[in-house]
């Protein structure tokens, strides 16, 4: 096995070229998926703020809600922020789909 960058003959388990230092795929651990904290637009009730932090937080959108509405209530805070979290918030962007090929019969 050679390294992909410098050309480094490596042994198989090696992970990193000794010599570069360049991954070499083997053997690594899974890289955890990296949440980002987003408006969810397709579980939203007014602007996807609360089901945006629910997901971050992996807790349950309706405790955020709760959450939300006894700040905005009790303190008047939750107004203010949940506005300004609307507008620092970018949307989430939905999921790259893939276009539709056609199938055309050559067939005739």
């Amino acid at each position: 096995m050679f390294c992909t960058q410098c050309g480094t003959a490596l042994d198989a388990p090696d992970r990193f070229c000794r010599q570069c230092g360049h991954a070499t795929g083997v053997g690594g651990a899974p890289r955890p998926e990296f949440h980002t904290l987003t408006r969810d637009m397709q579980n939203k009730k007014i602007a996807g703020v609360c089901a945006g932090f629910a997901r971050y937080f992996d807790v349950d959108v309706t405790l955020i809600r709760v959450i939300w509405l006894a700040l905005a209530f009790c303190t008047g805070v939750g107004f203010i922020a949940y506005v300004v979290a609307w507008v620092a918030m970018p949307k989430q962007q939905p999921p790259a789909s893939y276009p539709a090929t056609e199938y055309v019969s050559q067939h005739s």
